[in-house]
């Protein structure tokens, strides 16, 4: 058994009890080629969750100072996870990112960049609507609906895949395009809470 399967059976066993996760929309998502998962963001256990609540073998960003312990870091990449510099472009994180999808894997983003404590949807940084131009990923809008609170339900909600026809053609702005997929979380987190 690998370690990201090993992880994903792990976190499965222990998080959907403890956290009474209930998944809606699962099917929205591709069964193969290049997906991109843009989730809000409210703790540092919203990976596991969406890895764990899909089918899909998800890759993820996660902030570089993670990778600094050895044993950490090594686990982190056993699990799909690359590291990225915050603050800046990091063009390195970009290509790893965009690689992940033209070997058409699913790509897990968070686009607000850091968590939103107090529970809502913020404001997206443009590396979501980057990914979402140079690629021909499909895109899934997800919100994470907590709090993280024992045995107190979890959900965790897909959207139909984002229409990009019109954003590719008229060379819209990455920060464009991720508004629109910020407001397509918010969408979900209001209508299903």
């Amino acid at each position: 058994m690998n370690l990201y399967k090993l992880g994903k059976f792990l976190c499965t066993v222990i998080f959907y009890p403890l956290y009474r996760i209930k998944v809606v929309g699962k099917e929205n998502i591709p069964k193969d080629g290049p997906v991109i998962i843009c989730s809000n963001h409210i703790s540092n256990f919203d990976p596991p969750v969406v890895g764990i609540t899909s089918d899909r073998n998800i890759y993820f960003m996660a902030k570089e100072e993670l990778f600094k312990n050895k044993f950490f870091g090594g686990i982190l990449k056993g699990v799909h996870a690359f590291p990225i510099k915050r603050g800046m472009r990091d063009r390195n994180a970009l290509r790893q990112g965009l690689n992940v999808l033209k070997e058409n894997h699913a790509l897990g983003l968070f686009p607000e960049g850091t968590r939103q404590k107090n529970g809502e949807v913020g404001k997206g940084l443009a590396g979501a609507g980057f990914f979402a131009l140079r690629s021909e990923a499909t895109i899934v809008p997800c919100a994470i609906i907590g709090p993280y609170q024992k045995f107190k339900p979890l959900k965790v909600v897909y959207g139909e895949p984002i229409d990009m026809t019109s954003f590719r053609q008229e060379k819209a702005s990455a920060q464009v395009v991720t508004d629109r997929i910020m407001e397509e979380i918010r969408q979900l987190h209001k209508n299903h809470r």
